[in-house]
């Protein structure tokens, strides 16, 4: 009995060691922002809060550190178009050197400073402005064919930029980030490109096209965000809550990688 009992150990202990030996798989999370500094692109416009005050700075600092410590990020992937990465890592080079002033930007003002606590060498982009969202031509049908259609729109987004605003001029940083985050404001921010799917059904599906548009470019920054998280590594996504809404969908299906969710730490 004793000779058949260690074959058997050994064989049940056999996964456990071939278990222990596996690299776990790439762990992404993902920060959703508003533009700390707006640029006006987008179609819902308003003026941000001021982050520079004192109790904005504060509450990064401390964010970037508990990200840092609770999360242990291995990269960390910023919103910006990938042929700006050298200068962009020139400057958070001089950033570490404590020899560089962080502009009113979410990619500085949030990356630059998670990078720095979780002692990462550089910062990389998972942008991709090669097919930009296309609405044009949905909004020029709209005014020819479907005005009705067109004055919903318009009306959607004046409703949007007022509640924005009035959230921008109400809330702190970190109500804001909470809120941008939170799986109801990214249903909210989707509904606005399936609103405007139907323009030109059964015609030239020109609203349709658009709203592929804007999926097609976030698949293309997924696909960004899969090639930076590989096994054993642990990912963190800063970009654009608009974005976010739709690669949290695509991390959600993704059988190879695992969410982190970022709301226990704002």
């Amino acid at each position: 009995m004793k000779r058949l009992f260690v074959p058997i150990l050994l064989g049940l202990l056999a996964p456990l060691v071939m278990a222990a030996g596996e690299v776990p798989p790439a762990r992404v999370m993902l920060l959703g922002t508003f533009h700390f500094a707006d640029p006006g692109l987008d179609a819902v416009k308003v003026e941000s809060l001021d982050v520079t005050a004192p109790e904005s700075q504060a509450y990064l600092e401390q964010l970037s550190t508990r990200i840092a410590r609770e999360f242990r990020p291995t990269q960390v992937l910023l919103e910006y178009p990938a042929d700006f990465d050298t200068t962009l890592n020139e400057r958070y080079r001089q950033y570490l050197s404590n020899s560089y002033a962080l502009p009113v930007n979410e990619i500085y003002q949030i990356g630059f400073r998670v990078a720095r606590a979780s002692g990462i060498a550089s910062v990389a982009s998972w942008d991709h402005q090669g097919v930009p969202w296309d609405a044009d031509p949905v909004l020029d049908y709209a005014k020819a064919h479907d005005p009705a259609a067109l004055a919903a729109f318009e009306a959607r987004i004046a409703a949007l930029t007022a509640q924005a605003q009035q959230r921008q001029d109400s809330m702190t940083l970190g109500e804001l980030l909470a809120l941008n985050n939170a799986p109801a404001e990214f249903a909210a921010n989707k509904a606005l490109y399936v609103a405007t799917n139907a323009i030109g059904a059964k015609d030239s599906y020109e609203g349709a096209d658009a709203a592929a548009s804007w999926w097609h470019r976030n698949f293309r920054m997924y696909a960004n965000v899969q090639r930076a998280a590989r096994p054993g590594e642990r990912v963190l996504v800063i970009g654009g809550s608009g974005h976010i809404a739709i690669i949290a969908d695509l991390l959600a299906v993704d059988d190879v990688r695992v969410a982190e969710s970022v709301l226990p730490l704002l």
